[in-house]
């Protein structure tokens, strides 16, 4: 039996890579703001609050308002590994995220 458990990282400690990452490719932290609200349902105030919190990633995925069902369409390569083929939901969730900034950054969003 396994006792490794999984540590994720604070939403709060990436979301500054994530608006950096924008921001190198010419884009804006409104533009990622918006990605999360479309993927997630946060409005800007309740983003903030998770900001603050320190929250998880996996209860920031957990109390998202409403998780886009569109979301399932993303498709595509993420750190070397198939988005439609992870099957841990958290991290699919995770990567969706990831893919959508890469995609912003990449003037494709």
């Amino acid at each position: 039996m396994s006792t490794t458990t999984k540590r994720f990282y604070s939403f709060a400690s990436v979301y500054p890579l994530y608006v950096a990452k924008a921001e190198r490719k010419g884009r804006t932290k409104s533009e990622v703001d918006a990605l999360i609200g479309w993927l997630t349902g946060y409005s800007q105030h309740a983003l903030e609050e998770q900001l603050k919190k320190q929250t998880d990633f996996e209860t920031f995925f957990s109390e998202a308002p409403r998780l886009n069902p569109s979301r399932a369409l993303i498709k595509g390569v993420i750190c070397g590994v198939r988005i439609e083929n992870i099957q841990e939901p958290l991290m699919r969730e995770i990567r969706y995220l990831d893919k959508l900034v890469d995609e912003l950054a990449k003037g494709k969003t």
